[in-house]
C-alpha cells in the first residue's frame, strides 16, 4: 500500500508583507501553495498511491475565498477519479462546517470528525490491505481539551490516526491546538500518526511513526527549505512503514549571510550581495549583514529599501528575489564601564514584554500581521540588533570625531 501526507496548505494565504514585489512575482509568490498542491497530486497518480491524508489547514481561513476552494475542488476530483481514497480534516484554520466545504462526499472522498467528532472509517486497498482511519476536525480555531482519551482501541488492521495537533506545553495559555503527550499518541499504538499545525517538517517517533510533514509551501522567512509532503509505502504483510519526504513546493525561501569586517563602497557591498544569493531554483532570500554598525547610515538605509532589493534581484538566476535585510553585530556598545550598565538597565526595561507592547500599541494595532509581529520573539530580536547596530554606529562616529 502507499500513500501520501501533507498539511499546512494555507491555499488562500495573502502573504503579508510582500506588496512591494513587481506584480508577477507577487502573483508567482500567491499561486505557489496551489502550484505544490498540484505537485502533491501529480506525485499521488504518478505513484499510483491508494490514500491521501490531509492533516488540517488546507485553507488560511474558515471562509477561504471561492477561488481557492474551486481550485481545492478540482485537485480532489483528479484523485476521484483515479479512485484514490482522500481523507481529509479541518484545523484551526479553516474551522468550518461540512457543508461548507465544495467537495461533496462520495465513496472517495471523506471529511473526518465533523464538528469535533472523533471518527473512524475502514478501508480496504485493491489488493484486499484492510486499514482504519481515525481523527476529528476543528469547528472553532481552539480546541483546549486533550483528545486522545476519546481515541479508540486499535482494530487487528493497520490503523492510521489524523490530527491537526501541537504537544503539550508548561504555559497552559499555548496549549489551545488539541494538546497532546507524545507518549498518549505512542501508548496508542497505531500504525501511523499524521500530524498538521505545525509548519517544520519533523519525525516525533519512528516506532510507531508519529510524523508532521510541515507545510507545502513557505509563507514567509521563518519558513525555510524545502517543503513538500511525505510518500509512505507499508508492506502489506509485515505492516513495516517506510516514508521519504518530496519537495513539491515552487518557490524557496533561505537566509544568506555576509560579514563586513571594514567599511565597502556601495559598489563593492552590492556585489558582495549578489555573489552571495546563489540558488538552482527560484529563491527568496533574507539578507543577514553581519558587522553592519560598519555601514554608514546612507548604507544602511540604502540597503533597507524596497528598490534596492529589487535592483539586487534583477541580477539573480531562476527569479529569485531579495526579500528582506536584517542588520546583526556581534561587537558590544563602546561606552565607558561606568555608562555600560546604564545602556543595559535601558536594554532591559524596553524590551520587556509588557514595556515593548505599550510602545509598539499603535503600530500593532494597524494590522493583524503588525500585530502579530509586535508578539513574534524573532522579531523583537531583530529590533533589538538594529538599534545596536545604529548605537554602535553612532557612537563610532563620536569616537572617530573625538579621535
Amino acid at each position: 500500500m502507499k500513500f501520501i501526507h501533507f498539511a499546512d496548505a494555507h491555499l488562500d494565504s495573502p502573504f503579508l508583507g510582500l506588496s512591494f514585489l513587481p506584480s508577477d512575482s507577487f502573483a508567482q509568490i500567491q499561486k505557489a501553495p496551489l502550484k505544490s498542491l498540484t505537485n502533491i497530486v501529480n506525485l499521488a497518480l504518478q505513484e499510483q498511491v491508494d490514500l491521501v491524508l490531509i492533516a488540517g489547514d488546507t485553507f488560511d481561513s474558515y471562509q477561504p475565498n471561492p477561488s481557492s476552494q474551486i481550485f481545492f475542488a478540482h485537485e480532489i476530483e483528479r484523485l476521484i477519479q483515479a479512485q484514490i481514497q482522500v481523507i481529509m480534516i479541518f484545523g484551526n484554520h479553516d474551522h468550518m462546517a461540512k457543508e461548507d466545504l465544495l467537495v461533496p462526499e462520495s465513496p472517495f472522498f471523506k471529511l473526518l470528525g465533523n464538528r469535533e467528532k472523533i471518527e473512524t472509517c475502514s478501508f480496504t486497498t485493491k489488493t484486499g490491505f484492510e486499514y482504519d482511519v481515525t481523527g476529528f476536525s476543528y469547528f472553532a480555531n481552539h480546541i483546549t481539551s486533550d483528545l486522545i482519551a476519546k481515541f479508540p482501541v486499535k482494530r487487528n488492521c493497520y490503523t492510521f490516526g489524523i490530527m491537526h495537533a501541537q504537544e503539550k506545553t508548561s504555559q497552559n495559555s499555548q496549549n489551545v491546538y488539541a494538546p497532546f503527550k507524545l507518549s498518549e499518541l505512542q501508548d496508542l499504538n497505531y500504525d501511523y500518526f499524521a500530524l498538521g499545525h505545525i509548519h517544520l517538517r519533523q519525525v516525533l517517533a519512528k516506532s510507531p511513526l508519529i510524523v508532521y510533514p510541515g507545510n507545502i509551501q513557505g509563507r514567509h522567512i521563518n519558513e525555510t527549505g524545502p517543503k513538500g509532503c511525505y510518500l509512505g509505502t507499508i508492506d502489506e504483510q509485515t505492516k513495516q512503514t517506510e516514508i521519504k519526504f518530496v519537495q513539491t513546493n515552487p518557490i524557496t525561501w533561505m537566509q544568506k549571510e555576509i560579514e563586513l569586517t571594514e567599511p565597502l563602497s556601495k559598489t563593492e557591498l552590492e556585489h558582495r550581495i549578489v555573489a552571495q544569493l546563489t540558488a538552482t531554483a527560484t529563491t527568496y532570500f533574507c539578507l543577514r549583514i553581519k558587522g553592519a554598525d560598519l555601514l554608514s547610515e546612507k548604507e544602511r538605509e540604502l540597503v533597507q529599501d524596497n528598490d534596492f532589493w529589487q535592483m539586487i534581484s534583477a541580477k539573480l538566476e531562476h527569479e529569485s528575489q531579495l526579500v528582506d535585510v536584517r542588520f546583526v553585530t556581534d561587537s558590544h556598545l563602546e561606552v565607558a564601564e561606568n555608562d555600560r550598565k546604564y545602556f543595559m538597565q535601558a536594554e532591559k526595561e524596553i524590551f520587556a514584554t509588557d514595556e515593548f507592547a505599550r510602545i509598539s500599541k499603535d503600530w500593532a494595532l494597524k494590522d493583524k500581521y503588525t500585530d502579530d509581529l509586535a508578539q513574534s520573539d524573532d522579531f523583537v530580536e531583530e529590533v533589538k540588533q538594529l538599534a545596536e547596530v545604529k548605537l554602535n554606529s553612532k557612537l563610532k562616529g563620536v569616537n572617530d570625531e573625538i579621535n
